[in-house]
């Protein structure tokens, strides 16, 4: 009796947790927008992910006979200046694009909320010295930070990875901290305290899961600010080292035989556009929807 009884329980628990799970992700199914971002953006991550059977040639594969050549059967979007497919390079370049986009914002928002959190709790002098160090970073263009510190480390993937952390890791920083001080004194706060639990646990425990909310849609939009940082780099030749398939580096070799071979230039222009529009639909549809009934 006593099996039977924690048996049932143990079901009724896993269907509540599928059922809570299921109504987190139908909220993204209740609005068009978001459904309609969302589905640009899994149709590049599949292009990323099948690039090997979609790719018709190698991106590095070179044509002497074929230079900047316009659509055909051959080269179904054309050849660059050294005679490479450029749908082939557009399609590999999904698979660095979408690598190097998350784990930049990832880190930096890891950073970020480490700093947030830290100076939101804490206060006083240490949320001060937080708080004018990030200032003092944000003060700064975003561009001109980015060409300091790529020119200062040099072009790679790993650097245009921490050029980003350390560019967005500020403006993360400020959301979190601001989130932090109003959930500091709600009586769950205080609850944790009278129990003796650590600063770090109720940072991590208490405060940071009842800010997750904004703080993933704003991640979900800083994927599309990195996305144009890592196509701007590519573009100014501080992004990654040629002849890696690179949507900006692309456009940025493209740009000199534009009177030429303008679709050079175009596709890659509207691959990072349609990848950052459908980013920002969902995660625009997202919000709309997770403070409707707010």
């Amino acid at each position: 009796m006593t099996v039977a009884a924690d048996l049932e329980k143990s079901l009724g628990t896993g269907k509540r947790k599928w059922r809570r799970a299921w109504e987190s992700v139908s909220v993204i199914f209740r609005s068009r927008v978001a459904v309609v971002g969302l589905s640009i953006v899994i149709f590049w991550v599949l292009v990323a992910i099948f690039a090997p059977l979609l790719a018709p040639h190698s991106p590095f594969a070179q044509d002497s006979a074929a230079i900047n050549k316009p659509p055909n059967p051959t080269h179904p979007l054309g050849t660059d200046h050294l005679g490479r497919d450029i749908l082939s390079r557009l399609i590999y370049g999904s698979r660095t694009i979408l690598l190097l986009a998350p784990i930049s914002v990832l880190c930096s928002v890891a950073l970020g909320t480490l700093l947030g959190l830290i100076g939101g709790y804490y206060g006083g002098l240490i949320d001060e010295v937080v708080m004018r160090i990030l200032d003092a970073i944000m003060a700064f263009p975003t561009i001109l930070l980015y060409l300091i510190i790529i020119s200062a480390i040099g072009p790679s993937a790993f650097n245009v990875v921490l050029a980003i952390t350390f560019v967005g890791a500020p403006g993360i920083a400020r959301l979190v901290r601001s989130l932090t001080l109003d959930i500091r004194v709600r009586d769950f706060v205080a609850a944790a305290k009278l129990r003796g639990d650590s600063n770090w646990r109720i940072m991590f425990v208490e405060i940071l899961p009842n800010a997750r909310g904004p703080l993933i849609i704003d991640a979900m939009l800083r994927v599309g600010y990195a996305i144009f940082a890592i196509g701007t780099l590519g573009f100014l030749g501080l992004g990654l080292p040629p002849p890696t398939p690179d949507w900006g580096g692309m456009i940025n070799e493209a740009r000199k035989y534009i009177w030429t071979n303008p679709l050079g230039v175009l596709w890659p222009a509207i691959a990072i556009s349609s990848l950052v529009v459908g980013l920002n639909l969902f995660a625009d549809g997202l919000r709309e929807e997770t403070t409707r009934y707010q």
